[in-house]
């Protein structure tokens, strides 16, 4: 585990996306007027040629990034999660999923870290949303580093990409020398006893759950599904075979995000348990990141119960 600071994974997003363009003149960056807060102003200052800013008008965004595509050129379209997945979902839908155009939509401000921004400004759906249209990819690294790499991965890949980025800084995992393959779990526990698949800003949270449980005695599973579509099918087949049951854990609406994801395989399978961790279907409020996430029982407590739970068989 890094000893490195906490930062945003915006901050990766903005540091990667530049690196990109320089790489490649096709990259192109079509902002939405936020370019400060989703860390693309260096790569509009040194790359003028490669961004276009179509100003507050993120539907118009699809369009100009879905002709972009067409010519060639590999479009992010950069806004806030809440509009990247809601107020675009027709234009994404039909003018880049439906002819899978090579677009990327790259969103900060995902799940509860926009706190006390409040519920307008929280996408606790988005990955939910994206998941369903068909030909989408659903990413969302679990720090610096591994969103580097993964955005990367984005650009690399010939067709839609949703990335899903946070607002607020979240602890270091990795180190700069990971490598990541999208819709490839990454096991950063081996265990028999229990599994838990988590992403996003809340891997710390799980992280620290694992690392108690295993002091207590309890072998502990730990995967990141940094893609939610497509899931890593196999490793979520293996851990129910393998361990008592899965817990999944997640910054986003219970419903049809990764716990979700995770039920649909093993509601095939017939024979596991999963337990869920995550918003209960509510909106979101104004309030500290931290003091959001206990309320919503997202916590390393509530995890380590769900755990020792499935292992009592009590779920």
């Amino acid at each position: 585990m890094s000893e490195m600071k906490a930062l945003p994974t915006r901050d990766a997003y903005g540091d990667e996306i530049l690196v990109l363009g320089k790489e490649n003149p096709d990259i192109y960056i079509v902002d939405c007027d936020i370019g400060k807060s989703c860390k693309t102003v260096p790569f509009s200052q040194e790359l003028p040629n490669q961004h276009v800013n179509v100003g507050i008008a993120e539907q118009n965004a699809c369009g100009v990034a879905a002709g972009l595509a067409t010519c060639g050129k590999i479009p992010f379209v950069t806004t806030y999660a809440v509009f990247g997945s809601m107020r675009m979902s027709e234009q994404i839908r039909q003018e880049i999923c439906y002819p899978k155009l090579n677009v990327k939509i790259a969103c900060s401000h995902g799940g509860l870290t926009p706190a006390n921004d409040g519920a307008s400004h929280q996408g606790i759906e988005d990955m939910g949303i994206l998941r369903t249209i068909p030909n989408m990819t659903v990413v969302m690294g679990c720090d610096y580093h591994s969103t580097r790499k993964l955005v990367r991965a984005a650009a690399q890949h010939n067709g839609p990409v949703y990335l899903r980025f946070t607002r607020d800084a979240i602890p270091m995992i990795y180190d700069e020398n990971e490598e990541f393959e999208l819709g490839k779990a990454k096991l950063l526990r081996d265990g028999k006893d229990v599994t838990i698949i988590a992403n996003g800003d809340i891997m710390s949270v799980a992280l620290a759950a694992a690392e108690e449980l295993t002091q207590q005695g309890v072998s502990v599973r730990l995967l990141d599904m940094h893609t939610i579509k497509p899931l890593d099918v196999e490793a979520v087949k293996a851990a129910a075979n393998q361990t008592k049951g899965i817990v999944t854990v997640e910054d986003h609406n219970i419903i049809n995000g990764l716990g979700s994801a995770v039920c649909e395989v093993v509601a095939e399978m017939g024979n596991a348990k999963v337990k869920r961790i995550g918003i209960p279907d509510c909106f979101g409020e104004s309030a500290p990141y931290e003091r959001l996430l206990e309320k919503n029982g997202i916590t390393k407590e509530a995890i380590m119960q769900a755990c020792k739970q499935l292992m009592e068989g009590n779920a």
